[in-house]
């Protein structure tokens, strides 16, 4: 495969499986990436990441721009060698990060000045320094430069913002000048279906080896974005990979794979392992629960992953009650592993041609889920 290349392998209704080739490697999908906000999957090693079966990290353009700052690790060889990830490494924009400062930014035309949220100093991105810090990171999949509206957002704020997303993609377009870096373009759209239509039209003019939907899970109802996804996923281009940036819960993904999106991340399967929240096959645990005081079971006995083969809910719940490290990478590793699964499974499935047998399978075991929390 070359370069940028989408292989796309089977389809069942709208759900599809493919490869996608980067400079550091091909992936498979559909593919959750696991979240690497500052250069590091929470307590995770990246020799645990790949034993949990991920292919993908992400890292953060904001977050890296600002400390220890993307010179740096481009002096260190890259953000690959400086994290020792090998695989491919996706990275945003910073555009979602600058736009949920509110109070400590001023937007314009040219992009945003924004004061950092750790010291206050005064910093400017634009579509040019967004590409610039990214292709200094060397990143293999890099995103474009957009403005990320809030919910609820009216009309005029929706239009405005999409129009000024088009012309800071051609910016970053233009800005482009690392041949093994992919661009991905990003639409906006809010929950509005004409709206969505309208900005993947825009998007899509410019000829990206892959496109993104943007400004999901930001505050609202969820059941909008999956009753949107199977009406605006489709019409993305069928040769491209599709992204839905910041998606979700196991049931988020199994929805939105089956709506045709390729492309999954989110900080939440990290997030909340840290707070004691655990996705297993049998649904939502909280490990902190009296219930799990003398529970010597595993956490999930259909899951093979280190924590599940090694250790009980007893001590998962005496880990964290005592807010031991130890506590914090068990739950973590679980729960990476346990998204890494569910991907797994949905691949193989598809390449079988089971995808509507494991999707029913999965819907009815975490609605389920999701109703008992």
């Amino acid at each position: 495969m070359k370069l940028g290349e989408f292989k796309l392998h089977k389809t069942s209704g709208k759900a599809r499986r493919a490869t996608f080739m980067t400079h550091h490697g091909s992936f498979e999908t559909p593919c959750f990436m696991a979240v690497g906000t500052k250069a590091t999957v929470k307590a995770m090693t990246p020799e645990e990441l790949k034993t949990c079966g991920a292919q993908v990290v992400l890292g953060n353009t904001y977050h890296l721009h600002l400390r220890p700052g993307e010179k740096l690790i481009k002096k260190m060889g890259g953000l690959h060698k400086f994290m020792n990830w090998h695989g491919p490494i996706l990275t945003d924009s910073g555009g979602f990060q600058v736009f949920s400062l509110s109070g400590l930014r001023k937007m314009s035309e040219e992009g945003v000045e924004f004061r950092s949220h750790l010291d206050g100093a005064k910093h400017f991105i634009s579509p040019e320094k967004s590409m610039e810090i990214q292709m200094d990171l060397g990143s293999d999949i890099i995103m474009a430069f957009d403005e990320c509206l809030q919910y609820p957002a009216t009309d005029d704020e929706i239009k405005r913002s999409m129009d000024l997303t088009y012309r800071w993609l051609v910016r970053s377009h233009k800005a482009m000048q690392r041949p093994e870096s992919l661009l991905f373009g990003i639409v906006q759209g809010g929950l509005s279906l004409e709206h969505r239509k309208y900005s993947l039209q825009q998007v899509t003019s410019v000829d990206l080896p892959g496109y993104a939907l943007g400004g999901f899970s930001v505050g609202e109802p969820i059941h909008l974005m999956h009753e949107l996804l199977p009406h605006i996923a489709p019409l993305m281009p069928d040769q491209k990979p599709r992204y839905l940036m910041g998606v979700g819960t196991p049931l988020d993904l199994i929805i939105s794979i089956d709506a045709g999106v390729d492309m999954f991340d989110c900080v939440l399967p990290t997030r909340v392992a840290r707070n004691g929240t655990l996705y297993t096959w049998q649904g939502k645990i909280s490990i902190k629960r009296q219930e799990y005081r003398e529970d010597a079971g595993p956490l999930d006995p259909e899951c093979d992953c280190y924590t599940c083969k090694n250790y009980s809910r007893a001590y998962l719940r005496h880990l964290f009650l005592s807010n031991e490290i130890l506590g914090a990478r068990l739950n973590t590793i679980h729960n990476i592993h346990f998204y890494m699964s569910v991907m797994t499974k949905a691949r193989k499935a598809l390449d079988e041609g089971r995808w509507e047998e494991y999707r029913d399978f999965c819907l009815t075991r975490f609605i389920k889920s999701d109703k008992n929390t």
